[in-house]
């Protein structure tokens, strides 16, 4: 409900005490300033700046309960106030109240990124806030690590996943990211960054064939295939932006053998165990959309940007073919790094990037198959979708 008007004179009357309280301040006499505040505030009680006023006032005068009440009032006012905020995580933490100077230092942290201009001696207090927050939650991380430690034998892939997620995100170790689709979002399936492998019972065959598709790539990077090509590949005049630096650049290249559900037939004959594998997998089969199979090379001393994909309806395959060491993948709040031999499947609509600091080429194969939480109904629903849009596009 909208405040009624403060009478002009009450105003005049609130901004005489303000002056005088601001000059106690200077003065250093902390119970003068508090008094005169407070007579502005009988004035106007809905200033947010007088009660902040007040609490520096209180502050200087040692008053921690009463400086906290000011702070409170300010923040019932405006709870986006970043100064009361700052100031209650301040003055809790100085009153060793850890619990509430958490979530109070939490809150001054998240106002805090929206600050482009900082005020001088700003960034020192954050930097402080920061410390007493990552010094909290270490000590609360070890206790919790230790309450769920009996339980690790008894979960599975998943169970052990949710509930590292679940721990580390209430502790503030990590954040929790979402789905962003370019292109086509499916409501209401689970936000997984990495699927469990028993959603992929196949990739036993996969793994086992990784011998011979490691070979069959050499064999094309050694005859220089035309196919291997940048990934990045920008349209002239595109404005300057995260893939400006890899476009039409071999530090991320790929060779496709199949490239939105079109075989590239030179490369898959070059390949035929590779071939062969794929024909046999469960790929998502979409015309003119999927399957996608490539080998996908990253130079020594090269990154992959922070990027997301066009649909949660799939999930990505990497297989590791050449891994050296200081290779490594994020995909949301989890690290990992590839294995030779070894494939695991992701969802890149989630907020993912890759990084090769070591001095040898990176290789894997990526495959795209469907999410594994769409059932075979709604497999079908998605390729009807896309059938019917396509045919009344022409």
């Amino acid at each position: 409900m909208a405040q009624a008007p403060v009478d002009p004179a009450h105003l005049e009357l609130a901004r005489q005490q303000n002056a005088l309280g601001m000059a106690a301040l200077r003065a250093g006499n902390g119970p003068e300033a508090a008094a005169a505040f407070r007579r502005a505030l009988a004035a106007d009680a809905q200033a947010g700046p007088l009660w902040r006023n007040l609490a520096h006032a209180l502050r200087l005068a040692g008053d921690d309960a009463a400086e906290r009440d000011a702070l409170d009032h300010a923040l019932s006012l405006d709870r986006t106030d970043f100064v009361a905020q700052l100031r209650k995580a301040q003055n809790l933490e100085r009153c060793g109240a850890e619990t509430d100077a958490l979530a109070a230092w939490s809150g001054a942290l998240q106002l805090a990124r929206g600050i482009a201009n900082p005020v001088p001696g700003l960034d020192d207090e954050l930097a402080a806030g920061r410390r007493f927050v990552a010094a909290v939650q270490q000590r609360l991380g070890v206790g919790v690590d230790a309450a769920l430690a009996p339980l690790e034998p008894q979960l599975d892939e998943t169970e052990r996943r949710r509930i590292r997620a679940f721990a580390d995100h209430a502790l503030g170790r990590r954040q929790i990211f979402v789905n962003e689709c370019a292109g086509v979002y499916y409501p209401f399936l689970p936000a997984d960054e990495y699927f469990d492998a028993k959603h992929f019972p196949w990739f036993a065959q996969l793994e086992a064939a990784a011998d011979d598709i490691r070979t069959e790539l050499h064999g094309l990077l050694a005859d220089r295939n035309p196919s291997i090509i940048p990934y990045v590949r920008l349209d002239e005049g595109t404005p300057d932006n995260k893939w400006t630096g890899l476009s039409h650049s071999y530090d991320w290249s790929a060779c496709f053998l199949y490239e939105y559900g079109v075989p590239n037939q030179p490369v898959l004959d070059r390949c035929p165990k590779t071939a062969a594998l794929l024909a046999r997998l469960p790929l998502a089969q979409i015309p003119g959309k999927a399957p996608n199979a490539f080998f996908s090379m990253l130079k020594p001393r090269s990154a992959i940007p922070p990027h997301t994909g066009v649909t949660n309806t799939r999930a990505i395959v990497h297989l590791g073919l050449d891994i050296p060491p200081d290779c490594g993948f994020r995909v949301g709040g989890e690290t990992r790094e590839w294995q030779a031999g070894k494939a695991f499947a992701f969802d890149d609509s989630i907020d993912h990037e890759a990084w090769n600091h070591s001095d040898e080429r990176r290789h894997i194969l990526i495959i795209d198959t469907w999410n594994p939480h769409l059932t075979p109904h709604e497999q079908d629903a998605i390729v009807r979708y896309f059938a019917a849009t396509d045919q009344s596009l022409g």
